[in-house]
């Protein structure tokens, strides 16, 4: 089948072609052949035959009892060529036990099934990647299928998150609970349909700084201290005691000594502490509060006629009664731990610091706080809104737990359906509750004792070069690509569009699934981000069909080409069936 070595060059072979006429009729392309010698056995894989002979490139060694992968020798030129034999082919596909999970089959070796080390794939970040209608959802769902139809272990304390864009997947794990009494599929979204569907809800309390930043859309650094206030005063007026009512007191006391010992005009003063009672009152502020003088009494609107000599004619009473309110110890009222307070709240807390000194008096940092305000305002009354609704104060950890239970059961499969939140609101939704689970795992007394995968299906609506950076210091992606793995967070990236995504997230990405993919920008930007994968490979997965891939990275000993088995069920992803719908009465 194969000739002598003709030559031997950087890390290929051109091999002459056999003169055996039944050899010559073999289908030798991509197929697997070791050069033997004494004390070596090369692998290589056949990339070229034309009528200069075959071109081998060299992949790795075999070494007694395992294979390496990579080349520090090179073939003698006296090797003998051969195919891979069956207990080699072993050695690089895998078997079926119980550490390795079945991928697919391969389309050169007649459907020879394909094993992976589930601790290698899965303990890593992974990314899957193809064009539109190259099955990457399938075999994304097929994926996930195959580890809970392996026999041989149970995969109780799985815990996989998908972020799905589309609800693609609702149908394909929906009857997980099938394969085993102990599986169970848990579906949260923004428009339950079913009974077993659950509205996705977001404490709004557990979002710190960082989250609101994100959800408010903060441009500027200047806007950070005024939420960092807000979130502050949401907390203390949360409690609802007499310090809660005290502060807010002092708070609207203080912007009303602020403003009567400007500069304004005695009415451009009445208006302006108007308008402050009218955002901020309580029982002690407010237009019909009664303010006891010597012997009469005055409602505090009253208080602020103005009078034949322009000023306020009850000064004095007005001077006395802001003063008694004010105290300045209040100011380092730390915020409780646990509070417990809504996105209206929050608004009412936001205008406390707006009127809050430093803030009215700054016309650049008081617009800034308008733009929040508008904002807050818009969430509030759009369905975004009812998203951040929870009934009673709940810690991160009770959160996370709750939402993989289900009925009192354990969900090993999470699907979060995102496909009536646009891009903005979707992706912050997705920081949100990537940052829960990283804190919660973060916080485990025992490190990466509850590994967590986070699938993110259309990935490059969300994992983008984002303003987080220059705002926030980072992005949650980046950190968790970065971090996570020791902390058992992982991502698994899903994307058609991989030019789109953060390098940095990717730059730490160690297994690959890649699907057909023709965009001549993905394509470069592949082959420069990724520096383990060769021309061979980006040229494989050019001309892929559907269902099939290349894979690649820490979990394969080679790159493969893997053909998966279509999940059952299916994911909704297929193409519309137009030829039907056309077509009357047809369903």
């Amino acid at each position: 089948m194969f000739g002598k070595i003709k030559w031997i060059r950087n890390n290929e072979a051109i091999v002459e072609k056999s003169t055996d006429a039944s050899a010559t009729n073999e289908d030798l392309m991509n197929v697997h052949v070791v050069f033997v010698a004494e004390n070596q056995k090369i692998l290589g894989e056949v990339t070229e035959i034309d009528e200069n002979g075959i071109k081998i490139r060299f992949l790795g060694e075999f070494l007694p009892n395992k294979y390496v992968n990579g080349i520090l020798r090179k073939p003698l030129p006296s090797s003998s060529i051969r195919l891979i034999n069956e207990e080699e082919r072993k050695q690089i596909f895998g078997t079926d036990d119980g550490n390795n999970l079945l991928a697919g089959n391969s389309p050169i070796y007649n459907d020879c099934p394909i094993y992976f080390d589930i601790n290698t794939c899965f303990s890593n970040h992974l990314a899957i990647f193809g064009n539109s209608g190259s099955g990457k959802s399938c075999g994304v769902a097929r994926l996930i299928q195959n580890i809970f139809l392996n026999k041989k272990m149970l995969s109780y304390n799985a815990n996989l998150f998908i972020f799905d864009a589309y609800g693609e997947y609702k149908n394909a794990f929906s009857k997980i609970n099938e394969l085993s009494q102990y599986y169970n599929y848990k579906f949260i979204t923004t428009n339950p349909t079913d009974p077993d569907d659950e509205n996705l809800r977001i404490p709004i309390y557990l979002l710190n700084l960082d989250d609101w930043a994100l959800l408010l859309q903060l441009s500027e650094h200047s806007q950070m201290p005024i939420v960092e206030r807000t979130i502050k005063l949401s907390k203390i007026f949360a409690q609802q005691d007499e310090t809660s009512r005290k502060y807010k007191n002092h708070l609207i006391a203080k912007a009303i000594l602020a403003v009567l010992f400007s500069n304004r005009t005695t009415a451009s003063k009445k208006n302006e502490i108007f308008s402050i009672i009218e955002a901020c009152h309580t029982n002690e502020f407010n237009f019909d509060t009664e303010i006891q003088g010597l012997g009469y009494t005055r409602k505090f609107s009253e208080c602020f006629e103005i009078d034949s000599n322009g000023n306020f004619g009850e000064s004095v009473l007005i001077n006395d009664y802001v003063l008694s309110h004010l105290n300045d110890e209040l100011e380092s009222t730390k915020e409780p731990e646990k509070a417990f307070y809504t996105l209206k709240d929050f608004e009412k807390a936001l205008e406390f610091t707006l009127i809050s000194e430093g803030f009215q008096d700054n016309s650049q940092i008081y617009n800034d706080a308008i733009i929040l305000k508008v904002r807050l305002h818009s969430i509030i009354n759009s369905h975004i809104g009812s998203y951040f609704e929870y009934d009673q104060f709940i810690s991160i950890e009770n959160y996370i737990s709750n939402l993989v239970v289900k009925k009192g059961n354990k969900s090993q499969i999470i699907n979060i359906n995102l496909e009536d939140v646009d891009d903005v609101y979707a992706k912050v939704i997705v920081k949100i509750l990537s940052r829960f689970i990283f804190e919660f795992s973060k916080r485990s007394k025992q490190r990466a004792s509850i590994p967590f995968h986070i699938f993110l299906e259309e990935a490059h609506r969300y994992v983008q070069k984002d303003n987080d950076i220059f705002l926030i210091g980072y992005n949650i992606f980046d950190r968790i690509a970065k971090e996570g793995r020791k902390y058992g967070v992982m991502l698994n990236i899903i994307s058609q569009r991989p030019v789109e995504l953060s390098d940095t997230v990717i730059s730490q990405i160690s297994n690959f699934f890649i699907f057909k993919m023709t965009h001549p920008l993905d394509l470069e930007y592949i082959r420069k981000m990724l520096p383990n994968i060769s021309d061979d490979v980006i040229e494989k997965q050019k001309s892929l069909q559907p269902g099939t891939c290349v894979a690649f990275g820490t979990a394969f000993k080679i790159p493969m080409i893997i053909r998966m088995e279509m999940p059952n069920p299916m994911p909704y992803s297929s193409n519309c069936d137009v030829r039907n719908r056309w077509e009357p009465n047809k369903k």
